[in-house]
């Protein structure tokens, strides 16, 4: 009896330790999966800040990998002594933040309207929005349209042609229409208006897709210069930060476009100038990190809220 105890006491442990060490492996396995992706995912942009920072002859040789082989700060020199570029930052500033608040407010506001089942016209409303989420007039109507409204060269064609995203209005409707009747209901009781509605009990618990929304609108209208190429190009203090950078480098291009290979860059920069030292290349890698870092900044405080639920109080059905 004893032994047979004994017997089931050692089976026990033994399988108690191949139990621990299919975890260890199992833990493992998946550590290293996941350094494998966080490697695979930074590299390039930390290869991106590398060259940046490389002298920018050198960059044209290739084989920089994780650190700048010639350490410089001579392309972000380059860029930041463009006096237009500050004047241009500024510009892409106060057009992303201007046109998240009311592009998301608005979208919200319509998505609401267009949600409710009491309203007559949300189904043939939500079909034209839809329909012109796949059908463009096109870029020539597109530019005719905005001139008749008086918005060329003005600081407004940033904000009103994007006032209402179909793409993110689809996308709250939806957040709303999973959300109890009971919330309005109570709420209608209580003597509160549609529009008291949507701020006091709306607007709290669809946080989550409004984060979201906020991130696609912010980076959209942060990296966006082609509005600004068709609308404002012939008004300079209006230029917005992506296409003075866009202009920096096609210009960086055009003058290095003479030099052969990296030899005759070198022979070219020997005479002293400042613009034969940077190279397309690494300028390019210096626009990228200007134009990324605003965002990378931003981003981990609207993330927190992709995994938040809607759960924010509740009405019990």
């Amino acid at each position: 009896m004893i032994d047979k105890k004994v017997k089931q006491k050692n089976e026990y442990l033994a399988a108690k330790r191949l139990t621990q060490i299919e975890n260890i492996v199992f833990d493992v396995i998946i550590y290293l999966t996941l350094l494998f992706i966080v490697v695979v995912t930074v590299y390039p942009f930390w290869n991106t800040i590398a060259i940046s920072f490389n002298d920018g002859l050198d960059a044209v040789k290739g084989g920089i990998k994780l650190w700048p082989r010639k350490f410089t700060w001579q392309n972000y020199k380059a860029l930041f002594t463009t006096g237009q570029i500050y004047s241009a930052f500024g510009i892409s500033v106060t057009r992303t933040v201007l046109q998240t608040v009311i592009s998301v407010f608005c979208t919200a506001l319509l998505a609401y309207a267009l949600s409710r089942k009491e309203f007559v016209l949300r189904r043939p409303l939500t079909t034209v929005l839809v329909i012109s989420m796949y059908v463009s007039a096109g870029l020539i109507p597109g530019y005719m349209l905005i001139k008749k409204l008086g918005l060329i060269n003005k600081f407004a064609v940033y904000i009103i042609p994007n006032i209402i995203d179909v793409f993110n209005f689809i996308l709250v409707r939806t957040y709303i229409n999973g959300l109890p009747d009971s919330f309005v209901e109570s709420a209608r009781i209580d003597g509160a208006n549609e529009f008291k509605i949507f701020l006091k009990i709306i607007l709290p618990l669809i946080v989550p897709s409004i984060a979201m929304i906020c991130l696609f609108v912010a980076v959209g209208a942060w990296n966006s210069w082609f509005d600004t190429y068709l609308y404002t190009s012939s008004k300079t203090d209006l230029y917005s930060l992506q296409y003075v950078l866009m202009q920096f480098l096609n210009s960086s291009m055009n003058q290095s476009a003479s030099a052969a290979d990296a030899n005759a860059m070198a022979v070219a920069a020997s005479s002293g100038s400042l613009t034969a030292m940077v190279t397309p290349i690494a300028l390019r890698s210096s626009i990228t990190i200007i134009a990324t870092v605003p965002i990378l900044v931003v981003y981990p405080f609207v993330q927190k809220h992709f995994v938040v639920g809607m759960t924010i109080g509740g009405v019990k059905e």
